[in-house]
């Protein structure tokens, strides 16, 4: 027989026990359809994470306080950290950017106006914040520079405090107290939402020299910032700008070259990098879990194809009889396995997709389909046939014809 009629024969052996061959091929169909979601899980959330580093600015470089260094020597001494006179000379030193912000979580205050209260961060900025940070504007301005050398106490409001605060109401102009300190509204910060675990939209912004003198966090620390957001002209100059960065602040900061840094520089890459290690792992556990479940299918399709061969023995020795060589019952029974594989897996890669959806649909995961998953999956499951098919096939073509005729 050529190959279509092979085929052929083997998908009428299947079509026999319509139900066993469905029963054998759950278990291939629940193994790609795992290998699809699990993938298509970790994939949505690489994609979040991605989107997430992103949504804090572009060609950003990120420096913040660190622990041990100078004369203090080993780790666990906290030093003097970064301050508001490092991003000033950051800004005018270092070449390749184009803005600098020094940033300080003032406190968490209680913020009222009229007969509304909430409770929400205050936080101490610099006026390239919007530009550096990715962010913008839905009404009004963000201070300036004059607000932050003057010590003006002004206030830009994020998308929900504003609504939360002021309803269908114009807050542009109208006082709010945070703490104890009263602020003039000159602004309000375009809807950003959660990026990472913090979230944009339920803050007050006010210039950071403001936060130094007027919230009791800030004050304990005097000029002290927690991190510097620089943003660099482009890609191609980031790497010239940490150079610069990590000297002067070295000199800033009377470090040596030996000397341990008591800050830390690092960029969205550095981030990007950090969590694709974990979500690799998360990764190699779901691939490891949706690999038993193809395991499982194929040693089913072995098991049938056994079962197959003993009730087809007396079929097997009739086409011996009139002239089947061992090759062709070899390749009928291969067929016949790497066809429920198949069939099995077209089902599995429909199921994978619908369930990737679904799952997206209705969870508050995100799940991306990829193409790679869909084609290493069904390419699984047809190997997986044609490992555990060979066995019983082989088996079949080294039965004894007149021994295989006698069966009843």
């Amino acid at each position: 027989m050529n190959l279509w009629q092979t085929i052929q024969v083997a998908w009428e052996g299947i079509a026999i026990n319509k139900v066993r061959s469905f029963l054998t091929m759950l278990g291939i169909i629940i193994g790609v359809a795992a290998v699809i979601i699990m993938m298509g899980v970790s994939a949505g959330t690489e994609a979040t994470i991605a989107d997430q580093i992103a949504g804090l600015g572009s060609n950003l470089i990120m420096v913040s306080r660190g622990f041990g260094g100078g004369e203090h020597g080993g780790r666990g001494f906290e030093t003097e950290g970064l301050n508001y006179e490092d991003a000033l000379a950051i800004g005018e030193h270092v070449s390749g950017i184009n803005g600098v912000v020094a940033e300080q979580i003032a406190s968490s205050q209680i913020v009222r106006v009229d007969s509304a209260t909430i409770e929400t961060d205050v936080i101490g900025a610099m006026p390239d914040f919007p530009e550096v940070r990715g962010v913008e504007l839905a009404d009004g301005r963000f201070f300036s520079q004059q607000d932050l050398d003057r010590k003006a106490k002004v206030a830009v409001l994020g998308y929900s405090t504003a609504q939360e605060l002021f309803g269908d109401a114009d807050p542009i102009g109208q006082s709010i107290t945070a703490g104890s300190v009263r602020l003039t509204v000159v602004g309000v910060m375009d809807e950003k939402g959660l990026v990472g675990q913090t979230d944009y939209d339920q803050r007050v912004y006010v210039p950071l020299t403001v936060a130094f003198d007027r919230f009791s966090f800030s004050r304990r620390f005097g000029d002290r910032v927690m991190t510097i957001y620089v943003q660099a002209e482009s890609q191609d100059t980031i790497e010239s700008a940490i150079t610069q960065i990590d000297a002067l602040l070295r000199r800033r900061h009377d470090l040596t070259a030996m000397d341990e840094a008591d800050f830390t520089i690092y960029t969205q890459e550095d981030i990007i990098e950090t969590q694709e290690a974990t979500t690799a792992a998360f990764r190699s556990l779901l691939a490891w879990v949706a690999g038993v479940s193809l395991l499982v299918g194929g040693i089913g399709i072995m098991n049938i194809m056994l079962v197959s061969v003993t009730e087809r023995t007396r079929e097997i020795g009739i086409r011996q009889a009139v002239g089947a060589a061992p090759s062709d019952i070899r390749l009928q029974f291969l067929v016949e396995a790497l066809v429920l594989s198949l069939v099995g897996g077209l089902i599995g890669v429909a199921v994978g997709v619908g369930g990737s959806w679904l799952f997206g649909q209705t969870s508050d995961m995100r799940t991306v389909v990829v193409l790679n998953s869909i084609l290493l999956a069904f390419g699984s499951a047809a190997g997986v046939g044609i490992f555990f098919g060979f066995y019983p096939a082989n088996r079949a073509s080294q039965l004894d014809p007149i021994e295989a005729l006698r069966h009843e």
